[in-house]
């Protein structure tokens, strides 16, 4: 049927995976012969899959229209397979099987054959209310509404957890290592990161979404493939999964002394690759490796990461991280040109199932005085800290409301080595069977692999940790995380929620205890475990958020009162940005320039500055520097002066894309400064600059996803129509242009050799383009 078919009309009520992966070689079939497609589904109570759509969009590419049904004042329950065939004949299958494995399998169906020769004015009907429903009563699910359907899709309630987890244990005897779920969604997102022209992207998932698998996946087509991790289980795991998934995969190890050498596949340690005397050509090209995936992304801004990432010119190039948020808020998406190839976080992987609901109880603790331990750049001093925290009083708490809950395997995070070894002690004198693990030897601690057997085993019931089990680590059975320290970052506060929320057969929810006292960030939580505001609601009592689905959350009412004044507390976006400035020039060691700025901006602040001009910095920024009474005289000076009236059309000027930044890089003229430049000058810049993988999605085939085949004559007729022709009429005060001579206008003109205009200029045009990167990237997740 699918072979000999012109057209396939499929009208059903939900579409699953499971299903779309069965008719997958089928599909592929009628594509390959030119075939098209129309599908025709519903999304009530969520039935169908996003995973399902985006298998479905993947596999018949643009072979493919597909639809909601659209009219919300009507039931939706067909299930008909419509098939037009080459020689006029036609058969529709009608009856009760949607796109599921059930149905198509070994589900009660009843389905009836009608062949349009014997059938004919029945066979017309049909297909004439099937034109009618999907021509105008439906909704195209293009991109964005498959986005926006993603985002907004819950695990049905209607489908028990038994029903998933057998449909989920057929589909392995399919086809165990096949994408699944978030994974689907992420390669589509890739996949169109690809067809932009794009060399390099990110995914920020929540733990359980299975990366090290999703970057497999969308290794397969290519051939050299390199994988960097900064622990060895990481890589060891890493192997494994790579292999799994590829066939005939010769693999080798890059790290301690182990040197592997023409292998597929190299797993490498960040600490040993990222040494200097191994990234040349005597070990690698440049471009030895045509893929190239950083695990634990938010690692990658440190020295060794960017050592690999400097060298290396792979064909793409990947990092994974369930955290890009960083303590010291250095922005790893810039690495990436903020290319989010896709995003999944706490709340969306609790609400698609793929991660176990908690139990949070946000515990008041009053036995340490926060207020008395000193703050260096905004952490509590170790030892003042270490020595606040190992007192009986605390411990016997920690005991008591550890005892309510009955845990067999739990973890419980600590400040410091001795904090985790007083913790053991107090519980193994208490009959609670407890050990210590952290880096390093130890009186009362053991290795992790040893912990972690005991602790599955059930020789232990609790492993006190210090930033051991963060990453890497999968202890599925755990039923208890305890955080015995205060929350000074979100990254780890997350990576540590994350080792109990894997999902396991055997486990409904995992047992969060948080013991809160007045810490600094202590505000933080309600949001890290996704708690919202109710719709139309101001009211700051975090017990009446809105929180992920199944997920139970009680903040004691000592806490209630606090969070109610923390929350309420209105402080000025100006206020913030102010802090943030101090806060990067003590980080740098110096005031930062416009792009410095920009890269390291703490994200929350920067998305509330994003559309506003009164309190964005980046709009004029010598008078914020004027205002925070850190600009020198001469840029008081500058300030009223021509000069920066220039400077400040740079930072201010419309940029819906990106071509007059290339054409003011022309006048910058690599710091020697141009009053004018012709057309070959004009040629370079633009093809400098657009040969950057990142810029090319300003000279896409929109239509096509592809790259145009760009020529000199080309680019200066795209610099003609749109970048200078704009320059001259938004700028008509700075520039003009006539006979093919861009220049700059009197007097103008004149500063091109003053150092202070020729900083700020190019600072300006460094920072709108990081801008636009990022602004693209937040405009991608929104």
């Amino acid at each position: 049927m699918f072979f000999k078919s012109k057209k396939i009309d499929i009208i059903v009520a939900f579409l699953r995976e499971t299903g779309v992966k069965l008719l997958k070689n089928d599909l592929e079939l009628a594509k390959n012969n030119g075939v098209k497609i129309r599908i025709l589904t519903g999304n009530y109570l969520g039935i169908t899959e996003p995973s399902a759509l985006y298998l479905m969009k993947d596999i018949l590419k643009d072979k493919c229209d597909m639809r909601f049904y659209a009219d919300s004042k009507r039931s939706f329950h067909p299930k008909a397979y419509i098939f037009h065939y080459e020689d006029g004949g036609g058969e529709i299958f009608i009856g009760s099987s949607n796109i599921s494995l059930s149905a198509l399998t070994k589900g009660i169906e009843w389905n009836y054959r009608l062949k349009k020769e014997d059938n004919i004015e029945d066979f017309k009907y049909f297909c004439y209310a099937f034109e009618d429903l999907f021509l105008n009563n439906s909704i195209v699910l293009n991109e964005n509404e498959l986005k926006n359907y993603s985002r907004q899709w819950k695990k049905p309630k209607v489908y028990s957890v038994k029903e998933i987890e057998e449909e989920i244990e057929k589909e392995k005897v399919i086809n165990i290592f096949s994408p699944r779920g978030a994974q689907i969604e992420a390669l589509s997102g890739l996949s169109k990161l690809r067809d932009e022209g794009m060399d390099k992207g990110i995914v920020v998932a929540s733990t359980g979404i299975g990366k090290t698998y999703l970057a497999a996946f969308d290794s397969l087509k290519y051939e050299k493939v390199l994988f960097v991790a900064h622990r060895e289980e990481i890589l060891n795991q890493a192997e494994i999964s790579f292999k799994n998934v590829r066939e005939n995969f010769k693999t080798g190890f890059f790290r301690g002394n182990t040197r592997d050498l023409n292998v597929d596949g190299l797993f490498a340690s960040v600490q040993t690759l990222g040494k200097k005397e191994y990234l040349n050509e005597k070990y690698f090209s440049r471009d030895y490796f045509d893929y190239i995936v950083i695990d634990e992304f938010h690692h990658a801004v440190n020295k060794n990461y960017i050592n690999i990432i400097n060298y290396f010119k792979p064909k793409f190039l990947l990092g994974i991280t369930a955290t890009p948020e960083r303590m010291d808020n250095k922005d790893v998406f810039q690495i990436c040109d903020y290319n989010i190839a896709y995003e999944i976080r706490l709340t969306e992987a609790i609400n698609k199932g793929y991660l176990c609901p908690f139990r949070y109880y946000g515990i008041y603790d009053d036995s340490v005085n926060y207020d008395n331990i000193n703050l260096n750049r905004g952490r509590y001093n170790e030892k003042e800290l270490e020595k606040s925290l190992m007192i009986d009083k605390r411990a016997n708490l920690i005991l008591k409301h550890y005892k309510k809950y009955n845990s067999k395997q739990c973890i419980g995070f600590c400040s410091s080595k001795n904090h985790a070894e007083y913790m053991a002690k107090y519980f193994n004198e208490n009959g609670v069977k407890a050990c210590a693990v952290y880096s390093g030897v130890g009186e009362n601690s053991i290795n992790r692999s040893e912990a972690i057997k005991k602790l599955v085993n059930g020789n232990i019931q609790i492993i006190f940790s210090v930033d051991m089990f963060n990453e890497g680590v999968d202890i599925k059975t755990l039923d208890m995380v305890m955080f015995l320290r205060p929350t000074e970052s979100s990254t780890v506060f997350l990576q540590q929620l994350g080792r109990g929320l894997r999902l396991d057969k055997n486990k409904k929810y995992i047992n969060v205890l948080d013991f809160i006292g007045n810490y600094k960030k202590a505000d933080m939580i309600p949001s890290l475990i996704g708690g919202k505001r109710k719709c139309n609601e101001k009211g700051n009592n975090p017990n009446e958020f809105e929180y992920p689905e199944d997920c139970i959350v009680d903040f004691d009412f000592e806490l209630v009162d606090i969070y109610k004044k923390l929350l309420s507390k209105d402080i000025k976006i100006k206020d913030l940005v102010k802090e943030e400035y101090f806060r990067i020039k003590e980080e740098l060691g110096h005031r930062p320039r416009r792009v410095e700025f920009i890269k390291e901006i703490d994200g929350e602040i920067y998305s509330k500055i994003r559309t506003n001009k009164k309190n964005n910095p980046f709009k004029n920024y010598i008078s914020f520097l004027k205002e925070l009474d850190e600009a020198t005289e001469e840029e008081n000076i500058f300030l009223n002066s021509d000069g920066y009236k220039l400077i400040n059309y740079i930072e201010t000027t419309l940029m819906s894309k990106t071509y007059k930044m290339p054409i003011l890089l022309g006048i910058y003229n690599n710091g020697v400064m141009k009053g004018e430049i012709d057309e070959n000058d004009i040629y370079v810049s633009m093809k400098d600059f657009y040969s950057k993988a990142s810029n090319k999605i300003d000279i896409i085939d929109s239509k096509n996803n592809k790259e145009i085949e760009w020529n000199r004559d080309k680019y200066i007729k795209k610099a003609k129509e749109m970048p200078i022709k704009y320059l001259i009429k938004s700028g008509e005060e700075f520039f003009e242009y006539e006979k093919g001579v861009f220049k700059i206008k009197e007097p103008y003109k004149n500063l091109i050799k003053d150092n202070l205009f020729k900083d700020n200029f190019i600072d300006s045009i460094e920072m709108r383009v990081l801008e636009y990167y990022k602004n693209r990237g937040l405009k991608n997740i929104e």
